[in-house]
């Protein structure tokens, strides 16, 4: 097999990551568990979208949600050991985006 022949395994791994906020979501979790209002907070992503991907990564075994049986109910989310592989493929992809990508600059003048 050529080293650069696309792979499905490779193509399928590509498709999970590039759905729109999963691969942002798994880069937040790798700091520790969270709530969900505090994922909602830090990304700036819809409450809906965010359940959407939270159940698919559950599904796929990336993270784990566990209920603290408190008053009131504390949700958090983590990474699985799944997830956790994830971490130096996420340092090196920003390792290389501080180096080759240009930080967007907001349009102060109107």
């Amino acid at each position: 097999m050529n080293e650069f022949e696309l792979c499905p395994r490779f193509e399928k791994a590509v498709s999970i990551l590039s759905q729109r906020w999963t691969a942002l979501i798994l880069y937040q979790l790798m700091t520790g568990p969270q709530r969900f209002c505090t994922m909602t907070d830090k990304l700036g992503v819809s409450g809906k979208t965010l359940t959407e991907r939270l159940k698919d990564l559950e599904q796929r075994g990336f993270i784990i949600r566990e209920v603290y049986p408190e008053t009131p109910v504390r949700i958090e989310y983590s990474l699985t050991e799944k997830g956790k592989s994830l971490m130096p493929i996420m340092k090196e992809i920003e390792s290389w985006a501080k180096e080759w990508i240009e930080p967007e600059v907001a349009d102060t003048i109107k």
